[in-house]
């Protein structure tokens, strides 16, 4: 099963995360489908940029998105 998560990056206590689509068994950081986007929570306002067309695609090819990704599609947009 194919999951919306995040992937997460940059140094220690500074955490951005890009937001990916990857197998369900796949580790937390390893590989990935696609990437559709990133949150940056260390900005004030923290910064969200997402592929809305293709996260509205993956989603309705049967891709699941985590509780906290689901959260972050909604305020991008990217879901009702």
């Amino acid at each position: 099963m194919l999951k919306i998560r995040l992937r997460r990056m940059g140094a220690k206590k500074q955490p951005f995360y890009r937001i990916i689509v990857a197998d369900s068994r796949a580790p937390r950081d390893g590989a990935f489908v696609e990437e559709l986007g990133y949150y940056n929570p260390t900005k004030e306002p923290a910064e969200l940029v997402v592929d809305n067309d293709r996260a509205k695609e993956w989603m309705k090819n049967g891709a699941q998105p985590t509780d906290t990704v689901r959260g972050l599609l909604k305020k991008a947009g990217a879901i009702d």
